[in-house]
């Protein structure tokens, strides 16, 4: 028997019957907040599963962006002592909840299997053991009125694994059509689909540098790469930043911003160069780390914001020329969201989610928090 229970939105109470259980339909708005601080991404998204083969489609989806204060605590969250970190985990979590409601009233949304919910990365160390996203408590499930799907990084670091990345399985299931999936968050990530498995990393640091640089010249962004395009490339910060040893490592490997602000910010002073400058040669870097990363791929989709840097995306094209394909806005922007929806209705089916081949986790595993209203 499924277990009952009450779905409550101010305009509509239904009681409905839920029951964790395989079929072929699922609704889901997935959620999801990057490192780069753009605000909470929104999908409501329809997932449809036949003989193995899984269709999508998202049907309404947008970007809330942070207030500033919003901006300035989660930047500054890692760096806080553990007793402030849960009580940002509180009000995040409310923060979160809030805005999710907002969207499924607007939106007129009144039937939902499940909310899917990344959460926000305060700090990510997997070496050490340690992953903390915030806004993953039970009480996101009591205000939002719905089950919610979230945490799905902890059990994975527990399990010896990087905790990142988790979109491959997403990308396998809905992105096979393509020879890779490449995204351009906060940091950029791959996934090389392989005829048994698919090879997943974290490429480098991409909009968390690249905004750091435009917010100098009084932009939330770098639009279109305006500001890159009319800088000059540095030889000796672009060999400086290609020899980090990082990228000479073989994964599983995955990256978080205390690794950026310990190897890439000292080179904000080491290298005083006009900020125009360390746009136009971090988007080199970039498209140099990930032509290296994606050699002798064709067909690569490319989403996430970093799509929009026009710039950038001419400095890939230079480097591997017909290779990356642009889908339309609403994969590009939402695709992240996408994915960790299909992660939830995975948990909600039971099965795995997390690959250990991926994550370098003792074993594939199903992972995320269910929590009922």
């Amino acid at each position: 028997m499924g277990q009952r229970y009450f779905i409550g939105l101010n305009f509509s109470i239904k009681r409905i019957t839920f029951t964790i259980m395989k079929k072929a339909y699922y609704r889901i708005v997935g959620v999801m907040s990057g490192t780069s601080l753009d605000g909470i991404d929104l999908a409501h998204c329809e997932f449809f599963v036949q003989d193995g083969r899984w269709t999508f489609e998202i049907a309404q989806a947008e970007t809330i962006p942070y207030e500033h204060q919003w901006q300035r605590d989660l930047a500054r969250a890692h760096r806080q002592p553990s007793n402030a970190v849960d009580l940002l985990d509180i009000a995040y979590t409310k923060l979160l909840g809030e805005t999710v409601q907002d969207f499924l009233l607007r939106h007129e949304i009144l039937q939902l299997d499940a909310v899917c919910s990344h959460g926000h990365t305060v700090f990510h160390q997997p070496q050490k053991g340690l992953t903390r996203q915030i806004g993953n408590r039970s009480e996101l499930a009591k205000i939002i009125g719905f089950p919610v799907v979230c945490d799905f990084r902890v059990q994975d670091v527990a399990m010896g694994g990087q905790g990142a990345p988790l979109v491959p399985i997403g990308d396998r299931f809905l992105f096979s059509n393509y020879a890779a999936c490449l995204n351009i968050g906060g940091f950029a990530n791959a996934s090389i689909h392989h005829e048994i498995k698919t090879e997943a990393f974290d490429i480098a640091p991409a909009n968390i540098i690249l905004n750091h640089w435009a917010n100098a010249l009084g932009g939330a962004y770098d639009d279109r790469g305006y500001w890159a395009s009319q800088g000059c490339v540095k030889q000796d910060l672009l060999q400086t930043l290609n020899d980090l040893p990082f990228y000479a490592r073989s994964g599983p490997k995955s990256l978080g911003r205390e690794w950026s602000e310990q190897f890439i910010y000292p080179l904000f002073t080491d290298f005083p160069y006009d900020p125009q400058d360390w746009l136009a040669t971090y988007c080199a870097h970039l498209a140099d780390q990930i032509c290296r990363s994606l050699e002798g791929q064709r067909d690569v989709l490319v989403t996430g914001g970093g799509t929009f840097n026009r710039h950038l995306m001419t400095c890939l094209d230079r480097q591997q020329p017909n290779t990356y394909v642009t889908p339309e806005h609403k994969t590009i922007a939402y695709k992240e969201a996408l994915i960790f929806g299909l992660l939830g209705v995975l948990r909600l089916r039971e099965e795995n989610n997390c690959l250990a081949y991926v994550t370098g986790a003792r074993e594939d595993h199903c992972s995320g928090r269910l929590f009922m209203p």
